[in-house]
């Protein structure tokens, strides 16, 4: 199979030629391979490749045989490294599989290879130290977001069709937006932590993939939800596969506009206009939009220090943790300024303090649950700008404290964490770029707890009003050449 060829196929499309016969599942992975090695030079998405060790039985799930790439962080696969992009646990080698990557190989999937992550996923841009920064496939000057940079980038290179993703404040939505994909975060407790995680952030995190067509993130997420013994969370299961949803017709949705990011950040012009475009085409299709207000229930400065605290928590906690694991210092040397600060804070935050940081986090539940009373989706612009340099979210970044740096995160995404918060289920839809420099904007439509079923109806009529999937970036697999 020739890459050309190979990057012409979405995930469940190379399964069906692999259940045919047409192709055999080592001649896609090598396809991936070589893809990889075209791509990779020129966005350095991808930290390791190996050999996969898994073998497949053609047509076994609607994803088996399909190549795939693991996230630096919040997935362990025995015998391989997981490092977390941070020089504190470089050469760490897991001993085990987590409970989602025994449902990955069960899925079907050729896991031979992980991409980058920012240090210990706690950024929303792609830059560790260790390995260097993720450039964007649209534009190598620029960032492919974070903390799942790595997999967004290489997924809309072109080198994988989908790619695992986590999400504990944007961290999928955000490489979906900037770099032309379709993003899903699901529920809280929709897909299992453990056991080596459990809360992840205190139930922020969850786990899920990145891709270029939505059956293929439903397909996705149809092979790994579902509860593992002793799970702090749990969402009920879907009535049937979210693969049937993507065609089943969500019917007339009545949808509240966002177009304001809580705490006063402003939305630039263009995404601005790639809103109101978005909500043209939503009247077109019949559903109803307007104008809404969705209160957090807290103010905004209560919101970013209870969630500098319960992150600064986690985040000192897992350095310590590591630092002890490997007999490293905690310094300049092994963590980079931003973590070393989160580190600092989250030390200092009290007992009490936590406990108070938790009950903002179901205060923000409870008031953003009350909003899909009144609308079924509530529709903002994922993020509020265009992507960044590179850079950009590094400067100055030695003079702020844990509480700082949190600030600095929400002022650059603010549409996205209070999801994460909530526990609700949140997506990203390529549906526009910005006409002055081909970027592309996402669209984040978030529902009530448990409602993935209802996004992918949407995100499946969308797809089909507005595709998106022949797009193809600046560094893409497929070309002959590099553009």
């Amino acid at each position: 199979m020739k890459v050309a060829e190979y990057a012409r196929y979405d995930a469940v499309g190379l399964a069906e030629l692999v259940a045919a016969g047409e192709v055999t599942p080592a001649e896609v992975e090598a396809a991936a391979r070589e893809a990889v090695r075209a791509v990779d030079p020129r966005i350095n998405a991808v930290v390791e490749t190996w050999q996969a060790d898994d073998r497949p039985v053609p047509g076994s799930t609607p994803l088996a045989g399909v190549p795939f790439l693991i996230k630096d962080f919040g997935v362990a696969m025995a015998g391989r490294r997981t490092e977390m992009g941070s020089r504190l646990a470089a050469g760490h080698v897991a001993r085990s599989d987590s409970f989602l990557m025994r449902r990955l190989r069960r899925a079907g999937l050729l896991t031979f290879g992980r991409t980058a992550t920012p240090e210990l996923a706690y950024s929303i841009t792609t830059e560790p130290v260790l390995y260097g920064p993720t450039r964007n496939p649209w534009d190598p000057r620029r960032g492919a977001g974070g903390s799942s940079g790595g997999a967004g980038a290489a997924v809309a290179a072109g080198a994988v069709p989908l790619a695992h993703a986590t999400d504990a404040a944007g961290s999928l939505r955000i490489p979906a937006s900037y770099n032309g994909l379709f993003g899903l975060k699901p529920t809280r407790g929709r897909v299992s932590l453990g056991p080596g995680l459990d809360e992840g952030f205190n139930g922020l995190a969850v786990q899920g993939g990145v891709s270029r067509t939505v059956r293929d993130s439903a397909a996705l997420l149809d092979l790994i939800r579902g509860p593992e013994p002793g799970d702090p969370y749990f969402a009920e299961q879907p009535p049937r596969p979210y693969a049937q949803e993507v065609a089943r017709p969500p019917g007339p949705l009545r949808i509240g506009v966002l177009p304001q990011a809580w705490g006063g950040r402003r939305t630039a012009v263009p995404v601005a206009d790639a809103l109101t475009r978005t909500v043209r085409l939503l009247e077109s299709l019949g559903h109803r939009t307007e104008e809404a207000e969705a209160a957090l229930g807290v103010d905004w400065e209560e919101f970013v220090l209870a969630n500098a605290r319960l992150s600064t928590a986690n985040v000192a906690a897992t350095v310590d943790e590591l630092a002890a694991a490997f007999g490293r210092p905690v310094d300049s040397s092994t963590v980079e300024p931003a973590t070393l600060a989160a580190h600092r804070y989250g030390q200092r935050v009290s007992g009490p303090q936590f406990v108070t940081a938790l009950t903002i986090r179901n205060r923000v539940a409870r008031s953003l649950a009350r909003h899909f009373g009144t609308y079924d989706l509530l529709l903002t612009p994922t993020l509020p700008e265009l992507p960044p340099l590179l850079g950009t979210y590094a400067r100055g970044a030695e003079a702020l404290d844990g509480l700082g740096w949190i600030d600095r995160l929400n002022d650059r995404s603010p549409f996205t964490m209070a999801f994460n918060v909530a526990g609700t289920p949140a997506m990203s839809v390529p549906l526009t770029a910005d006409p002055g420099t081909g970027l592309p904007i996402g669209m984040q439509f978030a529902a009530g707890y448990g409602r993935e079923d209802l996004l992918f109806r949407l995100a499946g009529q969308l797809e089909q009003a507005q595709p998106w999937s022949g797009r193809t970036p600046a560094v893409w697999a497929g070309d002959p050449a590099p553009r």
